[in-house]
């Protein structure tokens, strides 16, 4: 198996260590000639607007999104949830990827400062709460009929879905020592094989 880790700008290098820990091949992605041969992609946590300027100075849009239409699994992270996102409430004006029936609202929580860790309940990874990280994080506030609900806050927000293959969080999984996220991507590729 090989993942693709959109390596633009973000935290790439976290995803990478994490995918290699898990006995997968982990490769940089920054080019659209290098999504060739991959198994599935993670678009990381970073800064939104960066990203999504980046992912069109790279001519990286159409491939990626062509992928995901297709059925490719790709899990964005943070600002890689607001890459996949169909409508982005307070949007930047750019394109995003539009391949998750969800609306999302950017830096949700405030800033940097107002950033937290908590112990997510999240029970397609089992019983044990996961300790997420939010770091200046989006949330999904609303999502269509195709689009499974995996995590709310207390409060009631989201802030982890799926839809068939793909998959989002508004938190960072690479950020933790735990595994379980990554593995559950890696095995909704391997139930996509």
């Amino acid at each position: 198996m090989r993942i693709g880790v959109l390596a633009l700008q973000g935290a790439f290098i976290e995803h990478i260590k994490l995918v290699k820990k898990l006995g997968t091949e982990a490769l940089a992605v920054r080019r659209p000639d290098e999504l060739k041969g991959l198994d599935g992609l993670i678009i990381p946590g970073g800064e939104s607007t960066t990203i999504l300027n980046l992912i069109h100075s790279f001519r990286l849009l159409k491939p990626i999104k062509k992928l995901a239409q297709a059925g490719f699994p790709i899990l964005g992270t943070c600002a890689g949830m607001v890459c996949l996102a169909k409508k982005i409430s307070n949007n930047s004006s750019l394109e995003a990827l539009a391949v998750m029936d969800m609306a999302v609202r950017r830096n949700a929580f405030g800033r940097q400062i107002d950033s937290f860790e908590v112990k997510l309940p999240i029970p397609a990874l089992g019983d044990k709460p996961f300790p997420a990280v939010f770091i200046r994080a989006p949330i999904i506030e609303s999502a269509g009929p195709p689009v499974e609900i995996l995590a709310k806050l207390p409060s009631g927000t989201i802030v982890a879905a799926r839809q068939g293959r793909l998959l989002a969080t508004a938190f960072h999984p690479e950020l933790s020592n735990d595994l379980r996220l990554h593995r559950y991507f890696l095995d909704i590729i391997a139930d996509a094989s």
